[in-house]
C-alpha cells in the first residue's frame, strides 16, 4: 500500500496495521545495490528510498525502477578560487611616521586538499545547475593612503570579489602615523608608526601586524608593520626595521602551484618585504623617502606602506583580484561581455580565470 497522510501521534494511541505499514513505507532502507533491495522490499510502493551503499547514493523506486535522488536535475561539481582586490599600503609623514603594509583580499576556495585565507577549511563543494546565470564581479586594488602628518595617510580598502552568494572581502588597508587599523578587511592591514594593526576575517585571511610603538625623534625607528596574508600574519615594526607582509597560499587550480595573497611591508629605514604571493614592498628610508610598491595584479596583494624622511609620500596601491573555475571540459561556459577572461584545458578539465569586470557566467 501507499504512503497514507501525515498522523500526529499522542499517548494511548492504537498501531493499526494500516498506520504501521505507513510506517514502514516511509523508512529509509539500507542496502548494498538494486539486487539486494529488490530482494528484500517485495512489497515496495512508488516513493520506497533505499541508501545504496556501494555507490553512497540516495534511490528512489519511481513504480518501475530505481533512480538516483537528484538525477533528473543536470548539475556538475565546480572548483573555484575566489579572491578579492588587496588594500592600499599607507601614506608616510614628512618627518619619518612611516606608514602600515595593507592586508591582503579575501582568499577563498573549495579544493580538496588546499586551505582558504588564514588556514582554514576549504568551502563545501558547488553544483551550479545548467542554463543558469550566476553574478560574478572582481574586485579592484585599494588605492594608497597620501601622507602628509599625524593621523592621517590611511589607504583604502581593496574592493569585494565575488560569485553568486560568496562574497570575498577586500584587504584592509594600511594606515599611516598614529593611525590604528578599524577598517575591517579579508586580511587585516598592519599598523602604521604607533598604530595598532587590523585583524583578518574567519576563513578569509591573516592578522596585520603593529606599527613600532617608539616614540624616538629620529626617523630611523618610526616603522610601519606587515600587512596580513592569506597563508601568514604580518610582522610588527620595531625601531628601525619595519614589519614584512604575510605570506600568501598555494593553490594548484590551474594545474601549476601559483601563490597569491600576499600582504604588504610596512615603511621604514629598513623597508619591509611584502608577503610572497604579490604583497607590495614598503618603501626604505633614503636621504628623502619613497612611496609604496603595488600588490601584483590578480594575486589581490595588499599594497607597501610608504617612508619618508624629509617629505610625505604615498602607499602601494592594492593588486587586484581574480576568480579561476575548474570543470570538466564536457561543459561549457558562457562568459558575459563585462567580464575579461581566458579559458584553456589540462586533463579532461577546463580552467577559466576570471581577471576583470562584473557580469555572468553559466554553463551549458
Amino acid at each position: 500500500m501507499a504512503a497514507g497522510a501525515w498522523f500526529d501521534w499522542t499517548t494511548g494511541d492504537l498501531v493499526t496495521e494500516a498506520r504501521f505499514q505507513d510506517i514502514q513505507d516511509s523508512i529509509v532502507f539500507i542496502y548494498a545495490d538494486d539486487t539486494a533491495a529488490n530482494s528484500a522490499l517485495t512489497n515496495k510502493v512508488e516513493g520506497t528510498v533505499y541508501f545504496n551503499t556501494t555507490d553512497d547514493i540516495l534511490k528512489v523506486w519511481d513504480g518501475s525502477a530505481w533512480i538516483e535522488v537528484g538525477a533528473g536535475i543536470d548539475t556538475f561539481s565546480l572548483e573555484y578560487l575566489i579572491i578579492s582586490g588587496g588594500g592600499g599600503g599607507g601614506g608616510a609623514q614628512g618627518n619619518g611616521g612611516n606608514g602600515g603594509g595593507a592586508g591582503a583580499g579575501g582568499y577563498f576556495n573549495n579544493i580538496s586538499g588546499e586551505t582558504s585565507g588564514g588556514g582554514d577549511t576549504v568551502l563545501s563543494t558547488f553544483y551550479p545547475p545548467l542554463s543558469t546565470n550566476f553574478e560574478v564581479s572582481i574586485g579592484a586594488g585599494g588605492s594608497g593612503g597620501t601622507g602628509g602628518g599625524a593621523g592621517i595617510g590611511t589607504g583604502t580598502k581593496g574592493t569585494n570579489t565575488y560569485f553568486s552568494s560568496i562574497v570575498s572581502t577586500g584587504g584592509a588597508p594600511g594606515t599611516g602615523y598614529q593611525v590604528d587599523s578599524i577598517i575591517l578587511g579579508g586580511s587585516g592591514a598592519g599598523g602604521g608608526w604607533q598604530g595598532t594593526a587590523g585583524n583578518g576575517l574567519i576563513n578569509q585571511g591573516s592578522n596585520g601586524g603593529n606599527g613600532s610603538p617608539t616614540t624616538g625623534t629620529g626617523n630611523t625607528d618610526r616603522s610601519g608593520g606587515g600587512g596580513g596574508g592569506a597563508g601568514a600574519s604580518g610582522t610588527a615594526g620595531s625601531t628601525g626595521t619595519a614589519g614584512n607582509g604575510g605570506n600568501g597560499l598555494a593553490s594548484s587550480i590551474t594545474g601549476s602551484s601559483v601563490t597569491r595573497g600576499g600582504g604588504g611591508g610596512g615603511g621604514g629605514t629598513s623597508g619591509g618585504t611584502g608577503g610572497t604571493g604579490g604583497g607590495g614592498d614598503g618603501s626604505i628610508n633614503t636621504s628623502t623617502g619613497g612611496n609604496g610598491t603595488a600588490g601584483t595584479a590578480n594575486t589581490g596583494g595588499g599594497g607597501g606602506g610608504a617612508n619618508s624622511y624629509s617629505a610625505a609620500f604615498t602607499g602601494g596601491n592594492g593588486g587586484s583580484g581574480i576568480i579561476i573555475f575548474k570543470y570538466p571540459d564536457t561543459y561549457t561556459i558562457t562568459v558575459g561581455a563585462g567580464l575579461t577572461s581566458s579559458t584553456s584545458t589540462s586533463g579532461g578539465y577546463s580552467i577559466t580565470s576570471i581577471t576583470a569586470g562584473t557580469d555572468t557566467v553559466s554553463w551549458s
